[in-house]
């Protein structure tokens, strides 16, 4: 083998050792990511690394249907987060609901109360007699 084929391999193994150290971190931040988010572009990244060593492979041992394995891997881990997404706002949506239905609750209950307590001074308990 020549100097320019080891300097290859040697490159290509190299980056292929830093992308799996990547991916153990990224791993590691998909599994302790504080939010779902961080975990959402965690597991992005974790599948744009295997795709990048699927194509370093491709080369290194000279197969192009590995290619073509990355190419479809590509296409998979996008339409995984899509899905991710989707329900990651479907979830995040319905909490905001939630919380504002709560808030509008508890608005409502504290007007309430200062209602029936201004009648109870004044009186005039015509109006909370109308919500009974």
């Amino acid at each position: 083998m020549d100097k320019i084929g080891q300097a290859y391999e040697m490159l290509l193994t190299g980056a292929a050792l830093i992308l799996a150290v990547l991916m153990i971190i990224s791993i590691i931040r998909s599994v302790l990511g504080p939010k779902i988010s961080d975990r959402i572009i965690a597991v992005n990244m974790t599948g744009t690394m295997v795709i990048m060593v699927i194509a370093i492979l491709s080369v290194y041992l000279d197969e192009n249907y590995l290619v073509d394995v990355s190419l479809i891997y590509a296409m998979i881990s996008f339409l995984g987060v899509v899905v991710l997404c989707k329900v990651y706002t479907g979830v995040y949506l319905q909490k905001k609901n939630r919380k504002a239905d709560l808030g509008a609750i508890e608005d409502n209950v504290e007007r309430q109360a200062e209602e029936t307590g201004r009648e109870g001074e004044t009186g005039n308990n015509t109006e909370q007699e109308d919500l009974l």
